[in-house]
């Protein structure tokens, strides 16, 4: 089927006979349901562990940022503030502050950006390696984690079982909410 456009108002006439015959063909379609029982999280690995951050709690992902200025006086974990679009943002490996050994930044290496009631802060992981989708039925207890550091598993919130694979729920706001987290003077 041709059609002349050479007018505006042919480009119009097309496009409602497009909307017309897409709105014919949509009502054969079966009605689309949102699963309810849903939940989405950002899949990421910590000290060898695979982890999964609440999607409702990371604002957004970045590439590890070109600078980073160091801060005299802090904590090893944090690495620095840089400069996102205007605003400033802490940025902390996410291992070193658990107790493990430091991220080695590389191509894959992102920062997770949380804001967590006002506190702002990027969470260096050395990579992200997608939004996963989980059915309530997946979840499961944390697995245990005596290996890990305290603090990792104080923020464990149960986990995610897919292909014999668990993944921990890492929760933003439970890290949060650690004080030596918002106190970064060494």
């Amino acid at each position: 089927m041709r059609h002349s456009l050479s007018t505006p108002g042919d480009l119009i006439r097309l496009l409602q006979e497009i909307e017309r015959r897409s709105r014919k063909r949509a009502q054969s379609l079966p009605a689309r349901t949102e699963n309810q029982n849903r939940w989405e999280g950002i899949l990421f690995t910590i000290a060898g562990v695979p982890a999964v951050a609440p999607l409702d709690e990371v604002k957004e992902i970045l590439n590890f940022p070109s600078t980073v200025t160091r801060v005299p006086g802090a904590k090893r974990w944090l690495l620095g503030i840089a400069n996102i679009r205007g605003n400033l943002l802490p940025v902390i490996d996410l291992q070193m502050f658990f107790g493990s050994k430091p991220i080695i930044r590389g191509k894959r290496s992102r920062v997770l950006v949380i804001d967590i009631d006002g506190l702002r802060a990027g969470l260096l992981v050395g990579g992200v390696q997608g939004l996963q989708h989980f059915g309530e039925e997946q979840r499961v207890e944390a697995p245990a984690l005596p290996d890990l550091p305290e603090r990792i598993r104080d923020c464990a919130r149960g986990a995610f079982e897919r292909d014999g694979e668990r993944r921990m729920v890492l929760s933003m706001k439970a890290l949060a909410g650690i004080a030596d987290f918002q106190v970064a003077a060494a």
